[in-house]
């Protein structure tokens, strides 16, 4: 594998993971396997990437336990400000529409990992169902398939249970089974990011206090 080909397939991760109603809303309700469920509740999270029919992209479906309050995992996941500490090569987050109930945005990454490799921008739009998931979906720059949803879960125990599944393609083209391998690597290290920074906020407001 070079390390363009795995470079440029990093990017379709980093595009996709931070923030489609109606695709959303056609598909059953987000939940885990038992096979994903079993893995979650051994304290391990969980990764897949598997080829759409035509193999011209990715289907992800991924999951991860995180022991902070709901809103606090909610607020790394959404806030532009954090996005480039999730998504690997994440340059810039910029909310270019946004509803003043706070229903939708629209928000454009950009994204670089290596100088030699040409920015990629993304825009995409994001329906919310606050503190509950929401659903994103391409509306325009250079990814070629962007869609997806995440929800989160709140377990008996106090613990947050993210799950997510999407479709992304970039707009180069690379051989499946590397796309699929390093892809599924660093949406590990997304997942892990996600948790750090979770917890990290939730220890810096028990420190502050009420």
């Amino acid at each position: 594998m070079t390390r363009r080909a795995a470079a440029l397939v990093l990017l379709a991760w980093a595009a996709a993971l931070p923030c489609g109603a109606a695709w959303a809303q056609a598909a059953p309700p987000l939940e885990p396997t038992s096979a994903e469920a079993a893995a979650l509740d051994q304290g391990r999270g969980f990764v897949e990437v598997t080829p759409d029919p035509d193999g011209a992209s990715g289907f992800i479906r991924a999951g991860i336990d995180i022991a902070a309050p709901r809103e606090v995992v909610w607020r790394v996941m959404t806030d532009c400000a954090l996005a480039p500490r999730i998504s690997v090569g994440l340059k810039s987050c910029r909310v270019l529409q946004r509803d003043p109930q706070g229903r939708w945005d629209v928000r454009e990454h950009v994204s670089r990992l290596i100088p030699v490799l040409p920015q990629i921008r993304t825009e995409f739009r994001t329906d919310y169902a606050p503190i509950e998931g929401f659903a994103y979906r391409r509306t325009g720059g250079d990814m070629k398939v962007l869609e997806g949803r995440w929800r989160l879960i709140v377990l008996p125990g106090g613990q947050v249970r993210v799950i997510s599944e999407g479709r992304a393609q970039a707009p180069f083209v690379l051989p499946g089974a590397v796309a699929r391998l390093v892809l599924r690597r660093e949406a590990v290290m997304a997942l892990a990011a996600l948790k750090r920074e979770s917890l990290a906020l939730a220890a810096q407001r028990v420190k502050s206090g009420p």
